[in-house]
């Protein structure tokens, strides 16, 4: 009962730091990187479509990225969408593919990038929270209807505080390498 209990924890836990990680991917370093781009949502054909599903990605320099699409007629929208994301890049369409240049950041948008990274790394601590929450919301009821007894709760509170703390330390480490790499000149 509690190991299960606890493997749904872990589970869910690990799709959170997945969840992070995959989000911080997408926030741009001094290097250029396909996931800066990959779920960049394309209007194709009336439907958002993730760039990924569009077009081939890749890096032709350090800080160039080249978006080559599977179909033509897709390369206006392509467009259309960089231009209005928040990436602040414009792209330079040859009519064939579309290249991205990054211009080197700046001090000042590598403090607001970093921000903006601490603040999906508190996202992610609170996603882990309240996964401890719920599992412990799990715990408690099965005590009340006797699946389990009061001690078998508190030491399922404790274990599950364990790996709360557990993941807690990974996503700061995620934080702080990703927080690093913007750093980096």
């Amino acid at each position: 009962m509690l190991k299960d209990v606890y493997k749904e924890t872990e589970m869910r836990m690990k799709g959170a730091i997945q969840a992070l990680e995959e989000d911080l991917a997408g926030i741009r370093t001094g290097r250029a990187s396909p996931a800066l781009v990959e779920r960049l949502q394309v209007e194709y054909y009336g439907t958002p479509t993730p760039l990924i599903q569009l077009a081939s990605i890749s890096v032709p320099e350090p800080r160039q990225l080249l978006i080559r699409p599977f179909d033509a007629a897709s390369l206006k929208s392509i467009e259309r969408a960089i231009l209005a994301s928040d990436l602040g890049l414009t792209p330079n369409n040859d009519g064939k593919s579309i290249r991205l240049n990054l211009p080197p950041l700046t001090e000042e948008r590598r403090r607001e990038l970093v921000k903006i990274v601490n603040h999906r790394v508190e996202e992610g601590r609170v996603a882990a929270r309240n996964v401890r929450r719920d599992s412990i919301r799990d715990l408690r009821e099965f005590e009340q209807e006797k699946m389990i007894s009061e001690d078998e709760l508190k030491e399922g509170e404790e274990e599950l505080q364990k790996i709360t703390d557990r993941y807690i330390e990974e996503i700061n480490k995620i934080g702080e390498r990703k927080e690093k790499e913007i750093l980096e000149v």
